[in-house]
């Protein structure tokens, strides 16, 4: 527990910068709630006039929170979310941030990713993800493949690239916890050829059985097959319709903590590698809403932005 405490207040004091006085709020759900209660306890021992609510966990990734806690998020300096699925892609959490509240959510976060990975070069990372978001950002087309078969292009030109450092320290600012990626919407309707996601996929898990693979075009998935995880893909995203199959995300891991485990909010992060969402991307400048969002993480990844390799078989080709 010891270490726990220690992780916990790495999150909140470096990664938040709480200061004594400030209003935070941690919000939490019965699988996460040991977590919720150590980021809260760590908030009250520097000062903080710290709360403590407890949800029941939501159905999906990007479903709301309850009304009453949406208001509530919108009237603090700082909120930590250690939740079983995602707010991250919520209006409340977007209406919190403008308010500006200072955000990091840990969905899905164990105890052992968060002591692990929250012991990582932060520093190191931020200027990591700031430098490749600033390569994205003044791309114009990202072109994808892999040695399990992707093979996708799609237009970036004109979206903003956001770099998640883990360093929550401007009013407004959001994080995911454990950090550690470059982001952004690829142009709604550009994205063409197949994803193939051979490491995890948000909501189904590790891939044992069979790769999912994916065809797109203009911009949505078309067609999904594979074994057991593609199926039960399929049972995610249906209820949601067609844009629950929009390509939302192109994202870049860059903690060299980070490990595949199964748990999106970690492989997402694992250097070398790449991931590609499906869903909603308003949050980070897109269109597309919709209460779902989906990573599927590809290993050994080349990635071209324009005519620049970036990385070849998962090796970052950047000075990092």
């Amino acid at each position: 527990m010891d270490r726990l405490r220690e992780a916990a207040l790495i999150a909140v004091r470096d990664c938040m910068t709480v200061k004594k006085g400030e209003t935070v709020l941690v919000i939490t759900d019965e699988p996460t709630r040991n977590i919720g209660i150590v980021l809260w306890q760590a908030a009250r021992d520097l000062g903080a006039e710290a709360m403590l609510v407890e949800i029941l966990p939501r159905r999906t990734n990007g479903e709301e929170p309850p009304a009453p806690v949406a208001e509530l998020m919108k009237h603090v300096d700082v909120i930590l979310a250690p939740t079983s699925k995602s707010l991250s892609h919520t209006d409340a959490r977007r209406k919190a941030s403008r308010a500006g509240a200072r955000i990091a959510t840990l969905p899905g976060i164990t105890e052992d990713m968060m002591i692990r990975t929250l012991n990582a070069d932060y520093a190191r990372i931020a200027e990591r993800s700031i430098r490749l978001a600033a390569m994205l950002t003044e791309g114009k087309t990202v072109h994808v493949t892999t040695p399990a078969g992707t093979d996708i292009t799609m237009s970036i030109e004109g979206r903003i690239a956001e770099p998640d450092t883990g360093l929550a320290h401007e009013p407004g600012a959001f994080v995911n916890l454990p950090a550690g990626e470059a982001y952004l919407a690829p142009v709604e309707g550009t994205a063409r050829g197949t994803i193939v996601v051979d490491g995890a996929m948000a909501g189904v898990g590790m891939i044992t059985d069979r790769p999912i693979r994916m065809v797109v075009e203009d911009g949505y998935v078309v067609e999904i097959d594979g074994g057991e995880e593609a199926a039960r893909l399929i049972e995610l995203i249906e209820p949601f319709g067609k844009p629950a199959r929009n390509i939302g995300e192109l994202g870049i891991g860059t903690n060299d903590r980070a490990k595949l485990t199964g748990l999106i909010l970690e492989d997402e992060k694992v250097m070398g590698t790449v991931h590609i969402a499906l869903g909603d991307n308003v949050s980070f400048g897109g269109t597309v809403r919709v209460p779902s969002h989906l990573d599927g993480l590809l290993k050994q990844p080349t990635l071209t932005i324009d005519d620049r390799v970036i990385m070849r078989d998962g090796a970052l080709l950047i000075e990092t």
